[in-house]
């Protein structure tokens, strides 16, 4: 019994270091700690197309019929979702930069791993709180190398969808960072409802002026992924649905590498003139890119958005 008991306090441990970890790989520079390396049993696989047979019916994965044609969009929830009146949904950032290496090697990439970084982020904000996969990324099927296209918007809107009745989530508070946040705004571009409050730190928006700007354009006429098929919230404000009671919150840096600060601005003035409550504010930002804001400044306005809808 006191073999089993230091065998578990062991797993435990191992894992708050993997997430350590994984917090670590995802920031850029010469400090980032080797990581955390899972079992080929454990992961979650990348890039891949939609098969029904491994997209079973129970919770953490959401088969969905969109445009484009059918999705498996994965999900890792804190362990008090169900019927919640308010609960957040994450949205990752970008993860072209480890999306191709071996399974086993990218930070954070089993279910374990997620489900526990979703109970940690609710126990640090007191709501539930639920990470979804981005198309093609920690499981979810589809292609990363299609991000910010439609095929990618309407996969997680069709998720959102069948997420909120699956566990009759009355509404929810949207927090995304970077591409990430743009996820989140086109969401509400095509016409999202039941969202109390989406927070969007260091979003990309105005996305073939950005792609010039940071001289990863091709011929001036693609997006920073090469294509010309993507789709820009900054092009569809006006299918914003309005909602006087939903707070919509930009968070960046005005010295931000990677996602303009002008843009954001841009962004959120096209919003405000669409007559929607919006707010941009400046925050401190890790260098040299000043892209990763401190002080978990989108988890702390995510939890006092979804206090403020619950305590009006």
């Amino acid at each position: 019994m006191k073999l089993l008991h230091t065998l578990r306090r062991l797993r435990f441990v191992l894992l708050l270091v993997a997430l350590a970890q994984t917090a670590c790989a995802q920031r850029t520079g010469p400090d980032v700690p080797r990581v955390f390396a899972a079992g080929a049993d454990e992961v979650l696989y990348w890039n891949q197309p939609a098969d029904r047979a491994r997209c079973p019916d129970r919770n953490g994965f959401l088969w969905v019929q969109a445009a484009e044609g059918p999705s498996c969009i994965r999900y890792f929830a804190s362990d008090d979702i169900d019927g919640a009146r308010i609960a957040i949904v994450q949205f990752s950032g970008d993860r072209d930069g480890v999306m191709d290496q071996a399974p086993t090697r990218i930070p954070g990439n089993t279910e374990e791993l997620r489900a526990l970084d979703a109970q940690r982020s609710r126990d640090r904000a007191g709501v539930p709180w639920i990470f979804v996969a981005r198309p093609g990324t920690y499981g979810s099927s589809g292609d990363h190398r299609k991000r910010r296209q439609l095929v990618e918007f309407h996969a997680l809107d069709a998720a959102l969808d069948a997420l909120m009745q699956r566990h009759r989530l009355q509404r929810i508070v949207i927090v995304g960072h970077s591409g990430g946040a743009t996820a989140g705004a086109a969401l509400l571009t095509l016409g999202r409802t039941r969202v109390a409050c989406a927070v969007l730190t260091s979003g990309a928006y105005g996305l073939l002026e950005r792609a010039r700007m940071l001289g990863r354009s091709k011929d001036g006429r693609t997006d920073t992924t090469g294509s010309t098929q993507f789709y820009d919230p900054l092009d569809h404000v006006n299918g914003i649905v309005r909602d006087p009671a939903r707070r919509i919150v930009l968070i960046g840096n005005r010295e931000d590498r990677n996602t303009p600060y002008a843009l954001q601005e841009r962004f959120a003035d096209a919003v405000a003139k669409a007559g929607h409550r919006i707010e941009l504010r400046n925050h401190a930002a890790e260098p040299p890119d000043f892209h990763d804001l401190k002080d978990r400044i989108a988890l702390h306005t995510a939890s006092q958005c979804a206090r403020e809808a619950l305590f009006p």
